[in-house]
């Protein structure tokens, strides 16, 4: 069964149930009392007070099993459109809304009508026994996938409908319904199995007494298998010690050709002689070799997804010595035993050893090697060549003639003119040039070709094809042994030459999808990037799906435009919420021309991407490059939301520092004016009589300037406030920036104190557009700063300077300067200087909120600040002072002779 996905959040959304049980209900073939036994038992559980429900039932009109669904819940069975016609099929969505204690589903092999979600009835009841539901259920022994080819010797008929034996490993219950083959005809004579007519033609063909007792024999044989597999899994859960078989592991070795499917069969059969050994299904490409055409790589794409449903792992292994790889890998992954296919002919590379069988027999140390040989009965495939490479044949057989037909001309030509000529040498050059241009089967051909003409032409008896002399028969061997050698040497080097410029292209193709996905800045470009790769890969449509809340959303597709039908989209969520490929060539919903993949990521599914499965060949290279692709895009599509985590992360990160921040000086900065204001007043309302006039008007300067701190302390915070939420509303005007300096210094002149202001402006100074309520409240919050940290009797100055491009403001004060290390944060929000000693009282302390403003201001006027300090020498030798500058840009710049 396929691996469960990590959970994800829609996935994890969903709660868990406890799998459902399964109970099959086994025979040797039909007739025996399969469905009669089920129902019976059915029964006995509904009289217990169990829910027992009916999902589907043959009853092939076979009166006693009628008689029993009386008394019984039968679902309705759901109508399937099929080619104008309606097929009436098991009701798989009524079932699980349902949600029985215990559903009757017969015949488990069963095919279902084209257009249903599975193919096949045993995935219906997979996905049922995930939703919690038990399940019974019947199945004939020869419907075993490991067994069709010894079923298709035993009775001559291959069957076509199949389960995995998987499946039936995995069941909870297996109940043997058993009658002697005797019995069985003597029931199938009586009509009890078919009608008359039909019941006559089964005797004399799959009911005859041979093949009955083989049968049974295997039905028997695979119960007590199932059985024993059970006991000792019990006894290993349970810790019990014993002899267990488990160094055994298989690899069975497979090709393109039409024994891959009964070799996967082989290996599970083993696996099941050998207590479900672990086994892998592998194949060996060879880089120096010919490329596999389109059947052969069908095949082989069949092959492993029959090895996936019979449990097995498939491995592809790369190497020009595929002996050599497949027992290196045997030793690596310690294989005990290796299954290989022998087909019919080849005795040539038998003899001489170079065939596989035989090498491998020859080479293996420490390992059993199971050579199976085609069987007569294997079904015959028509050997048609694909159209691609039958043209190209074609056109390098001409290409080889046609280099002959030069070569005679040009032998002709020097006949005519010279005398005593080996014109030989010229054919042998014409035959090696087409081995090295065409191959080997060419090559041969202009070699035979070459060797008739120059024998008709040039060698006595002229104009006959007779041979004169031993000697004209050696240049004939001759010519075929340089075609041979040329031929195989050449197609050797053109195939490596090929193969590297495959890889080459896989890789670059790789590392561009790499940077392309890496380069993607959000989920969304990220998808449309991996649509756009996928697609170049494959040479078919891709899109690629989001979640978006409970359902996922195309995101991307490519071409653009490329839409997905119901159908489509119905594979789509399935392979989003199982986890699973579902779509064109899977067992959900295959009828879609689509197939989609889950992006698993290394933390949960990312989402799911499809390819327009009808226009790419099962098994090939763009195939492997595609879902490659689609693995880096999974992870892409992960980081590409970590990214957008973080930076959420960040941003709530900086909101809770700003907001931690803000509570520690609202603490501090509210709650002394409040504390101020609140003591003065309450001395005011409860003294005011007795008080002097002039501690009265000092308690009501106090009120006074502790109210007028705290509408600055609330001016600043809605400043901030806007410029966060980015709602700063900028009014550009043609601002004299002395009148800017004369506005603040009036405002702050009631909070100089013992201080000076000084202007340096000069007589003309160029105007610049600008907000002049930003600018001013810049301004005076540097001086409410400069105030601050300056004592009384100290300077501040103020002046204006322009430059060709700027008009600069400069604000100077005389205080202890700012410590070189706090230079780059004396804009940051909340940022204070330590007090010093030379402040008065803590009335000029403030929230560390005035520069970080007057920074955000004057950068929302295209301007810019900065911060200089010490800048001057007190009479003692130490270093003090600050210095702010305001950087306005001009509209136009100045001409140097006019500054």
């Amino acid at each position: 069964m396929p691996e469960t996905a990590p959970e994800t959040p829609a996935t994890s959304a969903v709660p868990r149930r406890k799998r459902g049980r399964l109970k099959v209900f086994l025979g040797m073939s039909p007739g025996v009392g399969k469905t009669y036994e089920m129902l019976r038992a059915a029964r006995r559980r509904k009289a217990e007070g169990l829910d027992v429900v009916v999902g589907v039932v043959e009853t092939h009109g076979r009166k006693e099993t009628m008689s029993l669904l009386r008394g019984l819940d039968v679902m309705p069975r759901a109508p399937i459109d099929h080619r104008g016609r309606s097929l009436m099929e098991f009701d798989l969505d009524g079932a699980l809304a349902r949600r029985p204690g215990l559903l009757l589903v017969d015949e488990y092999a069963h095919s279902n009508a084209p257009g249903s979600r599975h193919p096949k009835r045993w995935q219906d009841v997979e996905e049922l026994r995930d939703a919690g539901i038990d399940i019974w259920t019947t199945l004939n022994i020869q419907h075993l996938e490991s067994l069709s080819d010894v079923i298709l010797r035993i009775t001559g008929v291959r069957q076509r409908e199949t389960v995995p034996d998987s499946v039936l490993t995995e069941a909870d219950d297996i109940e043997v319904v058993d009658i002697t083959p005797e019995d069985l005809r003597a029931r199938l004579a009586e009509g009890k199995v078919y009608v008359p007519e039909t019941a006559r033609v089964a005797s004399e063909n799959f009911f005859k007494l041979e093949n009955l007792t083989a049968l049974r024999e295997l039905a028997l044989r695979r119960a007590a298998q199932t059985v024993d597999d059970q006991l000792l899994s019990h006894l290993r859960d349970r810790g019990v010690s014993g002899p267990w078989a488990a160094g055994e592991r298989i690899l069975v070795l497979v090709g393109g050709d039409a024994m891959s499917a009964s070799l996967v069969r082989t290996g599970r059969r083993m696996s099941d002689m050998m207590m479900n050994a672990p086994w892998s299904v592998a194949h060996v490409e060879r880089p120096s070799g010919s490329r596999s055409d389109a059947r052969s790589m069908a095949r082989l794409s069949e092959a492993f997804k029959l090895a996936e449903q019979l449990g097995a792992r498939p491995v592809t292994l790369s190497g020009d010595d595929v002996v050599r790889a497949v027992l290196d890998h045997a030793h690596r992954n310690n294989v005990t035993q290796i299954v290989i296919g022998k087909t019919r002919g080849g005795r040539f590379a038998e003899w001489t050893g170079r065939a596989l069988a035989t090498e491998l027999l020859r080479k293996a140390q420490g390992v059993a090697v199971h050579v199976v040989t085609e069987g007569d009965l294997a079904a015959p495939e028509p050997a048609t060549r694909a159209g691609p490479r039958g043209g190209a044949d074609w056109r390098a057989y001409s290409a080889s003639a046609g280099s002959i037909g030069a070569a005679t001309g040009v032998a002709l030509l020097l006949d005519t003119r010279f005398e005593r000529v080996d014109l030989g040498v010229i054919y042998l050059a014409a035959v090696v040039a087409a081995a090295v241009l065409n191959g080997l089967r060419p090559a041969l051909a202009a070699a035979t070709l070459a060797f008739l003409t120059y024998n008709f032409l040039f060698l006595q008896p002229r104009y006959s094809f007779l041979i004169g002399s031993p000697t004209d028969f050696l240049t004939l061997v001759l010519f075929w042994a340089v075609a041979l050698g040329a031929g195989a040497l050449a197609g050797r080097v053109r195939e490596q030459a090929r193969a590297a410029q495959r890889r080459a292209a896989a890789v670059s193709a790789l590392l561009a999808a790499s940077q392309t996905l890496s380069a993607a800045q959000d989920r969304a470009g990220t998808a449309l990037s991996l649509a756009e790769q996928a697609s170049a890969a494959a040479g078919a449509g891709a899109v690629v799906l989001l979640p978006d809340g409970d359902d996922i959303v195309p995101a991307a597709a490519s071409p653009e435009g490329a839409t997905l039908g119901a159908d489509a989209m119905a594979a789509a969520r399935w392979a989003w919420m199982h986890g699973e490929v579902a779509g064109h060539g899977t067992g959900t919903l295959p009828q879609s021309r689509w197939r989609f993949q889950p992006l698993q990521g290394v933390r949960g599914r990312a989402g799911v991407a499809g390819i327009d499965a009808s226009a790419v060949t099962a098994g090939s290279d763009e195939e492997r490059l595609a879902l490659a692709l689609l693995d880096q895009g999974a992870v892409a599509l992960e980081r590409a939301d970590l990214a957008g985590q973080a930076l959420e992360t960040e941003t709530l990160r900086r909101a809770d520092r700003f907001r931690a921040a803000l509570m520690n000086s609202v603490s501090h900065d509210l709650r002394t004016p409040l504390s101020t204001v609140l003591g003065s007043a309450t001395t005011l309302i409860d003294y005011g009589a007795t008080l002097k006039p002039e501690v009265r008007d000092d308690l009501l300067l106090s009120i006074r300037e502790e109210a007028e701190r705290l509408s600055r302390y609330v001016g600043d915070l809605l400043d901030m406030t806007r410029l966060e939420g980015g709602g700063l509303n900028v009014r550009t005007d043609w601002t004299d920036v002395r009148d800017i300096l004369n506005a603040a210094a009036d405002r702050v002149s009631r909070r100089l104190g013992q201080r000076k202001v000084t202007r340096d402006f000069p007589a003309q100074l160029s105007m610049v557009e600008a907000d002049p309520g930003l600018l001013e409240q810049a301004v005076v919050n540097i001086l409410e700063n400069a105030i601050a940290y300056s004592p009384d009797g100290t300077t501040i100055e103020l002046a204006a300077f322009e430059d060709r491009s700027a008009v600069v403001i400069s604000i100077e004060d005389e205080g202890r300067g700012i410590p070189s290390p706090e230079l780059e944060r004396v804009f940051d929000k909340f940022r204070r200087m330590e007090e010093s000693s030379d402040r008065a009282s803590d009335r000029v302390q403030g929230a560390g909120l005035g520069l970080a403003i007057a920074k955000g201001f004057v950068e929302a006027l295209r301007g810019r600040i900065a911060a200089a300090s010490p800048i001057q020498d007190d009479p003692d030798g130490e270093k003090r002072g600050t210095r702010i500058l305001i950087s306005l840009p001009k509209s136009i710049p100045t001409h140097p002779d006019l500054l």
